[in-house]
């Protein structure tokens, strides 16, 4: 569809009015008399014939429509900034502001060592990363991307599964020594089990062996809300504790931690997944980034080597 001036007048209008949060600041932003932004919104909303602002004497806001047809536009507006930017460096150099979010514990473990490969590879980029274990909101919060493990519960989101989350049990060689070794899930009852407090936490522990399901509900002397420092009390001989392979698997390897019922599963989302906002035109930064940590991952996951050959606690 063709973008004739007068579409285009009316549309950058709405933008700046979201931009801005008033006519006289948008009328100032693009150099015309804020009647004139007046006239070009109320002439969008005669053609589209739906209401996009409410007015009162001493204010302007967007309606729900309004708004989101404001966000549509800073998209497509990202979007051409970007491929004029990618124009201009003859499709060489990438720049812009680049937003990521990634889990804390494992992202500084697993991801921060490999990132700056990534920043020498494309050094005109400004890379803001952020290390927390909630559930960023990409969109709200303006991030480009974002790793995530288990669920995935938002519809605004493209998401590409990168490879597989299991969550594992541990302990110290000489906590076992002393308490013995759990024959099943039921057992763990009677050890002190590592409680994680942090914002993505699983209440119930729901295992699997074949056909064999069994639930706890996980209890102990010992709690947290840092993965870091629950692991630090497992390999001192305090309790048991479960978290992903990915935290766990220097330790196997060193044999500081040792696997408790290998043989059984999680039954959780055991998905990592790259999940970014879900529109039309995606910034060729976040293309580039997208390409490079899936070429990360599929060489296989970082740490699935140290799992290999790693010790298991064995039951008598």
């Amino acid at each position: 569809m063709n973008l004739d001036q007068g579409r285009a007048d009316e549309l950058a209008a709405l933008l700046a009015v979201a931009r801005e949060g008033s006519f006289v600041a948008a009328a100032a932003a693009l150099q015309r008399h804020s009647t004139v932004i007046s006239r070009r919104i109320s002439a969008l909303e005669q053609r589209l014939g739906v209401r996009l602002l409410e007015r009162t004497t001493r204010s302007v806001r967007l309606t729900e429509t309004g708004a989101r047809l404001a966000e549509r536009l800073q998209t497509a507006a990202d979007a051409i900034f970007e491929a004029e930017q990618e124009a201009a460096a003859g499709g060489v150099e990438l720049r812009g502001r680049l937003r990521l979010a990634f889990p804390a514990a494992m992202g500084r473990q697993w991801l921060a060592p490999a990132l700056p490969a990534f920043a020498r590879q494309y050094p005109g980029l400004e890379i803001e990363v952020d290390y927390a274990e909630r559930y960023v909101d990409l969109v709200g919060e303006g991030f480009d991307a974002a790793l995530r493990l288990g669920t995935l519960g938002d519809s605004r989101l493209v998401a590409r599964r990168l490879g597989d989350h299991r969550i594992v049990l541990g302990a110290s060689p000489d906590y076992l020594e002393r308490r013995g070794i759990p024959a099943s899930p039921t057992a763990l009852t009677s050890y002190n089990l590592l409680r994680y407090t942090g914002p993505v936490s699983t209440p119930e522990w729901r295992m699997r062996k074949g056909n064999l399901r069994e639930t706890i509900l996980p209890a102990g002397t010992y709690r947290s809300n840092d993965i870091g420092a629950l692991l630090e009390a497992a390999r001192q001989g305090i309790g048991i504790v479960g978290f992903g392979d990915w935290s766990m698997a220097r330790d196997f390897a060193a044999g500081t931690l040792i696997r408790v019922l290998p043989q059984w599963r999680f039954e959780v989302d055991e998905g990592i997944y790259l999940v970014r906002p879900s529109r039309q035109f995606t910034p060729a930064r976040t293309e580039a980034f997208i390409q490079w940590i899936t070429t990360l991952f599929a060489g296989g996951l970082p740490w699935d080597k140290q799992m290999e050959a790693t010790p298991e606690a064995q039951q008598s």
